[in-house]
């Protein structure tokens, strides 16, 4: 089965053939196609920021270089390297200094940050580093964002106007690896929520969000930076793909890593199969910063006050659920139209991803409270604490 020609309505376990996605996997990356890249390792374009100043100065100049990164995220390798994208490294300095300080107070306070793939303590993890940096430092905010080589390679995938997120992940020797997989969005619902997409939502969900990782240590390959498969995001089917044990075990004996140095950035389309390598050092702490980066297309029209409506709504739905007036088909479809389907925005300190990669949403509290019959005081208790959860 040709991926690229993979008309399914909708994708998942049956809709994945190995041969295909190996197939994909093992186009060479030449070049020529890259032509402002100061070389090619292992299918991964390398840019050296220092070579490429007059490039970023210039808008004309500048627009080619977007375009040719984002023809590498979207139709090439999938992937690059800003090496050097820190010509001056003091702002990562400071800004590591603050992100140890924050680390020690969130474990003094709370046992440190929950996070999605890594045992309890193997890791240490910084949610919304981006306005705890802000807040706590805002000079040093200031010098380690007035960075023009971050800010072209975000709007060359996301247009202007993009959002920024990131979070500070720091892995100890001896951590383990990850499994390969995608991210945010589709990368973080489970598989039977992949599956209820439609294909054509594959195919848009790389688009909305950029992955970055900006280097504050040396990463040598051997304290584990990313494991990547170059290609991998063209492959169609990739969402429910990831899951499967043979496309794994296919990943561990295909992917590259590259190592790092304190400054270089690394950047790479969300669909692309990746995993954080184990940190297999004896005394290198890997600290990176992950930028997520959004399309500031992410909105709705109209701010609307879902929890004015979920109160006001839940004691008529509570009172047919009981006399048995409404069909679970007519109550699903009044629910999504009153109450938030997704987990995010969210704050990931107080609102934990619990038993998955997110958090229970405003839709699926609501639908489990009517299943239980939950009195409308506890209902409308339990819809303000969760609002109280996920506030910044």
């Amino acid at each position: 089965m040709d991926q690229q020609v993979n008309t399914a309505a909708y994708f998942d376990a049956a809709s994945c053939d190995l041969e295909a996605f190996r197939m994909l996997v093992a186009q060479t990356l030449e070049s020529s196609s890259v032509p402002h890249a100061n070389r090619v390792v292992a299918n991964v374009p390398v840019y050296r920021i220092a070579g490429l100043q007059t490039v970023l100065a210039g808008a004309g100049s500048r627009r080619r270089l977007m375009a040719e990164w984002a023809r590498v995220l979207k139709d090439l390798s999938g992937v690059l390297v800003l090496e050097g994208a820190y010509s001056d490294v003091t702002p990562i300095d400071r800004a590591s200094e603050i992100y140890n300080r924050i680390i020690q107070e969130e474990k003094a306070a709370t046992g440190g940050g929950a996070d999605h793939f890594a045992a309890a303590g193997a890791n240490d993890r910084i949610w919304n580093s981006l306005q705890k940096l802000c807040l706590t430092a805002p000079d040093v905010f200031a010098s380690y964002f007035a960075n023009p080589a971050i800010d072209t390679v975000c709007e060359a995938w996301l247009g202007p106007n993009y959002q920024m997120t990131a979070q500070v992940n720091l892995v100890r020797p001896g951590g383990a690896a990850q499994q390969a997989h995608r991210d945010y969005h589709l990368g973080f619902q489970s598989e039977d929520a992949c599956a209820q997409y439609p294909a054509h939502v594959h195919d848009l969900s790389p688009v909305m969000t950029l992955q970055g990782a900006v280097a504050h240590t040396d990463m040598p390959v051997e304290s584990g930076p990313t494991k990547l498969l170059p290609f991998s995001q063209l492959y169609r089917p990739g969402y429910a793909a990831y899951r499967l044990e043979d496309f794994k075990t296919f990943f561990e004996t295909t992917c590259v890593q590259l190592p790092l140095k304190k400054g270089d950035a690394l950047f790479f389309n969300p669909a692309l199969f990746h995993a954080a390598g184990a940190n297999s050092s004896t005394d290198i702490q890997r600290m990176a910063n992950l930028l997520q980066v959004s399309s500031a297309f992410g909105r709705a029209m109209e701010s609307i006050d879902r929890i004015a409506m979920c109160k006001a709504l839940y004691p008529v739905l509570l009172e047919r659920v009981g006399q048995g007036t409404l069909e679970p088909v007519h109550l699903e479809a009044a629910v999504s139209a009153c109450a938030e389907g997704y987990s995010f925005p969210t704050n990931l300190d107080r609102d934990p991803p619990t038993g998955g990669l997110a958090p229970e949403t405003q839709k699926q509290l609501m639908l489990r409270a009517l299943a239980e019959k939950t009195p409308v005081e506890a209902f409308e208790a339990a819809l303000t604490a969760q609002a109280d959860r996920r506030r910044a």
